[in-house]
């Protein structure tokens, strides 16, 4: 997702010390994690969650799929043939706050890698490993779409799936020397047709889950240009959060822009550790 749009944030400030603590434990980990490569999947085939050990018979069958009769929408940021179709995405939609263009093509690193191809990657990655725990995992786009979904149909899948989770893969764009991740959630806000409400709390779990267990699986630290080092960012200006009515977050996993970020953004064996990090951390949500 390009940022280098005007775009206001916030982070909850009765939170941010704690979170701090969990960020620096969290990267500490990570820091092992990145040491000891059997700690992460490096392919499609590899496990890493804590539903990974099988046991036998009935309870081991449960414990093999821990996610069985739980819906997870993943959303795939941006559609690679967003750019044939300009007057589409540029339509306009009422997102509560304020108006959008339906969507965007995207960040790109400086060699040419579209975030859109990024974003397609590893939330199939996603779903593989999701759909090993049992669950059911839907779409918002596969490739399969001329353009888009625009923001509002994308949270519109999610609500009519009454997902348990829904998670926007996006890489940012932001400028060189900007790296890391972060995890963007929701801000209250009740205008038009958005009312978060309901969503605040549980988006916030979502995402805290989330970025525990992708800084601990591909090494990556919180980003260090937004969130204050958490990894954390609120915010009440995207359509696809404002529009929810289940669980959901976003996550940059990384700045395109950046060639250190880019280097991993590019790297189909960093690609599959994201991938577990976000699955692992839909896990854990879902599972507590």
């Amino acid at each position: 997702m390009d940022n280098r749009s005007s775009r206001p944030s916030r982070n909850a400030p009765d939170r941010i010390p704690a979170l701090r603590r969990r960020t620096a434990a969290v990267c500490l980990a990570a820091g092992l994690a990145a040491l000891v490569p059997a700690c992460s999947s490096g392919s499609p085939a590899g496990g890493t969650g804590p539903s990974a050990r099988a046991g036998h018979g009935e309870h081991g069958e449960r414990a093999a799929r821990p996610l069985a009769g739980r819906t997870v929408v993943i959303d795939p940021g941006h559609n690679p043939s967003n750019a044939d179709h300009p007057d589409e995405i540029n339509r306009i939609i009422d997102m509560g706050t304020g108006r959008k263009p339906c969507d965007n093509v995207g960040a790109s690193t400086n060699d040419g890698y579209a975030e859109a191809e990024f974003t397609l990657d590893v939330s199939r990655r996603i779903r593989t490993l999701l759909e090993r725990q049992g669950a059911t995992v839907k779409f918002t786009q596969d490739g399969d779409r001329p353009y888009g979904p625009c923001v509002d149909e994308r949270a519109r899948i999610g609500n009519e799936a009454k997902a348990d989770a829904a998670v926007s893969v996006h890489a940012d764009g932001a400028g060189p020397g900007n790296r890391g991740f972060h995890v963007i959630l929701p801000e209250k806000v009740k205008k038009g047709p958005a009312d978060t409400a309901p969503i605040v709390a549980p988006s916030r779990e979502l995402g805290e889950r989330i970025a525990e267990t992708f800084a601990r699986t591909t090494g990556s630290g919180p980003a260090n240009y937004v969130g204050d080092g958490t990894g954390l960012d609120v915010r009440d200006n995207l359509g696809g959060l404002n529009l929810s009515t289940v669980p959901k977050v976003f996550i940059e996993c990384g700045n395109m822009r950046d060639a250190q970020d880019a280097a991993r953004l590019t790297d189909p064996r960093w690609r599959q550790r994201a991938a577990q990090g976000i699955a692992n951390g839909i896990e854990t949500y879902l599972t507590a």
